[in-house]
C-alpha cells in the first residue's frame, strides 16, 4: 500500500463529516481509500482481503455492531476495468457458495472524502480502545494468518 485514508464515499462533499454520516441520511458509506502499487499487490489480492478479512460481505447495512446504511458493504471501483473485475469476482464467490448467504456487497460510484483527522490511523493511535480490541484486532490477526506475504506490522 502506498496510502490508506479513512473517509466517506457515495454522498456529497457538503455532508462528508462524521456527525452527518452517522445520522444515516447522507447516502455516504464509511469507507477506506486505498492507494496501492500494482507491482506490490494486485486488485485481486485486495478483493480477497476485503471479502475474507475486512468484513462480512453478506450483511446488509451492517458490519459487526454497527448498523445503518453508512455501514453497507460497498466497493467504489475507480475504473471500468476494476468494476468489471469486482463484478466477476463477486459472481464467482456466489457461484461457488463461498458464503452461506448471497453477497450483499454493491458496486457503487461516487466521490471519496477524507474523514476528520482524529479518524486517521485510529487503531494505531488507540490499540487498546475497546472497539478496536473486540472488532478490529481479530481482523489484523486474520490478515497476518491468511495473507502473511502481504502483512506488514
Amino acid at each position: 500500500m502506498t496510502s490508506v485514508v479513512s473517509g466517506y464515499a457515495g454522498g456529497s462533499a457538503a455532508n462528508a463529516n462524521y456527525q452527518a454520516v452517522s445520522s444515516e441520511g447522507t447516502r455516504h458509506a464509511e469507507a477506506v481509500k486505498i492507494t496501492y502499487d500494482p507491482s506490490q499487490v494486485s486488485y485481486a489480492q485486495l478483493l480477497k482481503i476485503y471479502f475474507t478479512v475486512a468484513h462480512d460481505p453478506t450483511e446488509i447495512d451492517r458490519q459487526g455492531p454497527d448498523v445503518g446504511q453508512s455501514y453497507r458493504s460497498a466497493i467504489f471501483p475507480q475504473s471500468p476495468q476494476q468494476a468489471a473485475f469486482a463484478k466477476a469476482f463477486i459472481a464467482r464467490l456466489n457461484a461457488a457458495h463461498f458464503y452461506n448467504k448471497p453477497i450483499a456487497t454493491r458496486l457503487e460510484t461516487g466521490g471519496f472524502y477524507p474523514a476528520e483527522s482524529y479518524h486517521q490511523g485510529f487503531a494505531r493511535k488507540h490499540p487498546y480502545f475497546p472497539y478496536i480490541v473486540v472488532n478490529d484486532r481479530p481482523k489484523i490477526v486474520a490478515l497476518r494468518e491468511k495473507f502473511p506475504t502481504l502483512y506488514k506490522s
